[in-house]
């Protein structure tokens, strides 16, 4: 029986925001709904979601071929015609935007970039912490990322409605943005080669937190200007993403008060 209830109640946090079916998702694509994410049964050649795929192109809009398996388990009606799409909590913002809040600050930028992250749990997590230390905003992937959906938006309290959240379609290039800007970009990683206390994070500063597994990405990793490590004092080799983001901002929090 509790299990039953755990699954009702997961069923019902990633129920959030799902809009199904062909006519609801084009209405909402024509309405300027904020969208996350597209789901469309793979495979499938019907003309109305051809459409309802480039509709969601056309505003930017990540669209996923999936196995139809996955739609069924979304799906909260059992009527998903092959689409579902996942309402984003809030527009997302562009690069541009958290640059120009930091100069309206008059403060040297404080990102915390997120490489795959996938657990909303933990984005939204992130999200909190950002705010809570007085970063500028977050940049996500497009892809292979939770989104700005409810459950992220539960998770981080409320911070989605006050932290920018820039998505882009290639985080090596957006790195590369950042750096001509003059942002100073610190990976992650058990193997860095600085000590994180070493790390000069009082000027401008894009913190990168690797995904849940497999950490930053090779290009992503390539394209930082310094990795750095957590010191471990246990048996475990390393954190919770999330848990790694609170240290690293607020490392920076102390650096920029002195």
């Amino acid at each position: 029986m509790a299990d039953k209830r755990r699954d009702w109640k997961t069923r019902q946090e990633d129920s959030d925001g799902i809009i199904e079916g062909r006519n609801a998702v084009t209405e909402a694509l024509r309405a300027g709904t904020p969208i996350d994410k597209v789901y469309i049964a793979r495979g499938e050649t019907d003309s109305a979601l051809g459409h309802i795929a480039a509709a969601a192109r056309d505003r930017g809009i990540a669209v996923v071929d999936c196995d139809r398996r996955k739609l069924d388990g979304m799906s909260v009606t059992h009527s998903h015609q092959g689409v579902i799409a996942v309402a984003a909590v809030r527009e997302y913002a562009s690069v541009d935007d958290i640059l120009n809040a930091a100069r309206e600050k008059g403060e040297p930028p404080l990102i915390v970039v997120c490489d795959e992250l996938s657990d909303p749990h933990n984005l939204g997590a992130v999200i909190r912490t950002a705010e809570c230390a007085g970063a500028h905003g977050v940049i996500i992937p497009k892809r292979r990322s939770a989104g700005l959906t409810a459950v992220v938006a539960k998770t981080s309290a409320g911070a989605v409605s006050y932290v920018p959240v820039a998505r882009v379609a290639n985080l090596t290039a957006c790195l590369k943005e950042l750096k001509d800007e003059g942002v100073w970009v610190f990976g992650t990683a058990a193997d860095g080669d600085q000590l994180l206390y070493d790390a000069d994070l009082k000027g401008p500063a894009a913190i990168v937190i690797g995904s849940e597994g497999d950490g930053m990405s090779r290009l992503v990793a390539e394209n930082c200007d310094f990795k750095v490590r957590i010191p471990m004092k246990g048996k475990l080799n390393s954190l919770n993403a999330s848990a790694a983001a609170a240290i690293l901002l607020y490392e920076a929090v102390r650096q920029r008060l002195e």
